[in-house]
C-alpha cells in the first residue's frame, strides 16, 4: 500500500507521523520504503540517525522532492516493497501533487486549531484533481498534538468541522501532545522503540496504523 502523510501546511506533524508509520510497518514485518519529498529533508535526516545508530530494522529511505522524478522512481520500484510511505507536503508542491496520484489513502494531519482546520480546505482541492485523473483515493484527516484530555472541546471541535470538508474522512485515531513522539522521531525510532516506553504513546500510535492498514 502507498500511503501519503501530507498537506499544504507546514507545522502540523508529518513528518514525525510518517517516520513512526515505516518504522512501525517494519517492525510488523513488512518491507518499507520511506520516501521524502519535502526539500527540508527530515525524514531522511531521522532515517541517516537511525542507520548511524545500528538501530533495526533498517529502513529504506529515498528523497526525491521533485515530483516527475518521484512519480518515476515510484513506478519503477513500487512492486519491490509491501508499504511505501510518502512524506509530503507543507505547501502546494510537484512532489505532493505526483504522491496524491501514486496513493492509496492519503493521511492528511492536522492541530486543533482554527487555522490548521481551514487549510483542509487547500489540501482538498488538490484532492480533487488527484482524483480526476485516479480512481479510489481514499482520504482521511487525523488529529494531531491533540489536547491531552480525553474530553477536549478543541479537540472534539476539530474533528466536528472535518465533516464540512467532504474530501476527507475523520479517522478517529489521534495522537495527542506528547513529547515521546517529537524525542523518538529526532532519534530515528518509532515511540514503540523509545526505552522506557509512553505506554499511551505507543497505544495512540498503533491504533492509527491499525485504522490504516
Amino acid at each position: 500500500m502507498i500511503v501519503t502523510v501530507g498537506n499544504t501546511k507546514g507545522g502540523v506533524g508529518k513528518t514525525t507521523i510518517a517516520v513512526n508509520l515505516a518504522i512501525a510497518r517494519a517492525l510488523a514485518g513488512r518491507d518499507v520504503w520511506l520516501i521524502d519529498g519535502d526539500r527540508q529533508g527530515t525524514a531522511q535526516t531521522a532515517i541517516s540517525i537511525r542507520s548511524e545508530a545500528g538501530h533495526a530494522p533498517g529502513i529504506a529511505c529515498a528523497t526525491y522532492p521533485d515530483g516527475p522524478t518521484l512519480r518515476a522512481q515510484v513506478q519503477q520500484q513500487a512492486a519491490k516493497f509491501d508499504d511505501i510511505i510518502i512524506d509530503a507536503g507543507g505547501r502546494d508542491s510537484t512532489a505532493l501533487r505526483a504522491a496524491l496520484v501514486l496513493s492509496d489513502v492519503l493521511l492528511v494531519p492536522f492541530q486543533p486549531r482554527s487555522y490548521d482546520v481551514w487549510a483542509l480546505n487547500d489540501i482538498a482541492a488538490l484532492v480533487d484533481e488527484a482524483r480526476s485523473v485516479r480512481d479510489g483515493l481514499r482520504c482521511f484527516a487525523v488529529l494531531n498534538c491533540a489536547d491531552p484530555g480525553e474530553h477536549s472541546t478543541d479537540n472534539t471541535e476539530a474533528a466536528a468541522a472535518v465533516a464540512d470538508v467532504p474530501q476527507f474522512e475523520y479517522l478517529p485515531a489521534p495522537l495527542r501532545r506528547r513529547k515521546a513522539f517529537a524525542n523518538a522521531a529526532g532519534a530515528g525510532l518509532s515511540v514503540l522503540e523509545l526505552k522506557p516506553q509512553d505506554s499511551k504513546a505507543s497505544d495512540e500510535l498503533k491504533a492509527l496504523v491499525s485504522a490504516l492498514f
